[in-house]
């Protein structure tokens, strides 16, 4: 029987599928006696990019020699659909019920294979108790060592987070944090997604191992947190596994996104970053669900325009771009400044010559891929754990400048244009001695990034005590 790999991310969210599909695509080519299948779920609109509609669409459906990775797609589920790719309660329930599919699909696949793994994202342990259940943690080592130790602080502090306002909290491997920096679901502990997370706390130490998508050199003090248990108290701390950095390349971006010819968003970014001086452009995008009231997109706008900065601005609005922006904005900027309605090619434009700042949400994918090319960034995290990560960022590695303004989670507030202003033209200073310290940091943590999957590099000594636990 062969012997195989299965993997699923329990997310309706595109970007954690495309994740797990390159750590397929990994464990494929490191290690080719061993097959790879990832399960796909396609309950919510969400739940499959159009980078994985093209594998799919390719012939990488079905197991062969010819592909890297099969998918074994599962049964829909009957869910209710208003949100349900964004609220808690509603990837809690898909989790909760795709339990039974997971479970028959992992069955019908030990028919013709021994499944030596399983490796997930959900929620659920065991899910077959014959099969060892790895997680792949989709965010950084920082946050996941916040995870496992939030039983104890959920024990040691009887109060709601959101209750306890700008208390300091303290984690082992973390910098300090504020009691409303903690990821939304776990403000309040009436709510049901707190108790959830919870119990993905308490299932994680279970586990055979953990996977992140980190390496050594960038979170030393989180890593070493988790390997020397400091993080769980009652009971063992399986193996951390980082196997970072991992992306989606540029070119495989391109073969779901690229479509409809020259005016297409991917070709007129691309096309216009071309013209460019090198380390000109600030790149500011928020991910999938990072939008804006009118009135904070219109102080970014002006921060903007009074910078004087070349920019590529991605927004993520249905209304008419000219009604929502400053009056004459995109004319009195349109040649240094262009900007994109709802989608662009991120990875590609992070590793354009062009592009030499990077504001951000703080989302850990998009985190990865400007370390990977080595991108200073503003931090502006805005909802799950990004708050967290924003932190980590500027304090611990110290690749990116804050956004002080951003209002606590139970208030409301605006970030001016004139924090704007002074964050992106900070970003670009090249001349300042900030500036140079923050592109000399970036390149330094690229380089190590790099050398992380070499001989000998810490990424690549992880993957093969991983692939050693699978063989035992």
């Amino acid at each position: 029987m062969k012997e195989r790999i299965v993997l699923y991310p329990a997310s309706p969210r595109s970007h954690h599928m495309d994740s797990i599909v390159e750590l397929g695509k990994l464990i494929s080519q490191r290690q080719p006696n061993l097959s790879v299948t990832v399960l796909v779920d396609t309950t919510t609109p969400l739940a499959t990019s159009s980078y994985i509609n093209h594998l799919l669409s390719s012939g990488s459906d079905s197991d062969s020699d010819q592909t890297p990775i099969s998918f074994f797609t599962l049964p829909p589920l009957n869910l209710p659909q208003p949100d349900a790719q964004t609220r808690p309660e509603s990837l809690i329930q898909l989790v909760r019920q795709s339990v039974p599919n997971v479970l028959q699909a992992l069955k019908t696949i030990s028919l013709t294979s021994k499944v030596l793994a399983f490796i997930t994202s959900a929620v659920h342990h065991p899910y077959d108790p014959q099969i060892p259940t790895y997680y792949y943690f989709s965010s950084c080592a920082s946050v996941l060592a916040l995870f496992l130790y939030l039983p104890t602080i959920h024990e040691q502090t009887p109060k709601s987070f959101k209750d306890l306002n700008d208390d300091a909290l303290h984690f082992p491997g973390l910098p300090v944090l504020r009691a409303l920096q903690m990821p939304l679901p776990l403000l309040d502990r009436g709510d049901p997604a707190n108790d959830y997370f919870l119990y993905f706390a308490s299932c994680l130490p279970k586990a055979e191992g953990l996977i992140t998508n980190t390496f050594q050199a960038l979170e030393p003090r989180a890593i070493k947190a988790i390997n020397e248990g400091d993080c769980v108290s009652n009971h063992r701390t399986p193996p951390i596994y980082h196997i970072g950095p991992l992306i989606v390349p540029p070119e495989n971006r391109f073969s779901g996104e690229l479509k409809g010819g020259s005016t297409s968003p991917t070709n007129c970014s691309m096309l216009w970053l071309n013209e460019q001086p090198s380390q000109s452009v600030v790149f500011l995008c928020f991910g999938r669900k990072g939008t804006f009231s009118e009135e904070q997109m219109k102080e970014m706008a002006i921060g903007l325009e009074r910078s004087n900065q070349r920019f590529l601005w991605v927004v993520r609005s249905a209304l008419d771009l000219g009604i929502v922006l400053p009056e004459g904005f995109l004319e009195r900027t349109r040649d240094r400044g262009l900007v994109v309605n709802s989608w662009a090619p991120q990875v590609a434009i992070l590793s354009h010559e062009s592009v030499g700042g990077f504001v951000t949400h703080c989302g850990w994918n998009s985190v990865v891929e400007a370390v990977s090319y080595g991108v200073p960034m503003v931090a502006w995290p805005l909802y799950a754990e990004q708050e967290v990560n924003g932190v980590v960022l500027v304090e611990e590695m110290k690749l990116a400048l804050p956004i002080f303004e951003v209002p606590s989670k139970s208030k409301q507030g605006l970030v001016s244009a004139d924090e704007v202003e002074n964050k992106v033209s900070r970003l670009m200073d090249m001349e300042s001695a900030e500036g140079k310290s923050l592109r000399e940091r970036c390149q330094a943590v690229k380089a190590m990034g790099s050398a992380a999957w070499s001989n000998g590099g810490s990424s690549l000594s992880s993957f093969s005590e991983l692939v050693s636990s699978w063989m035992q």
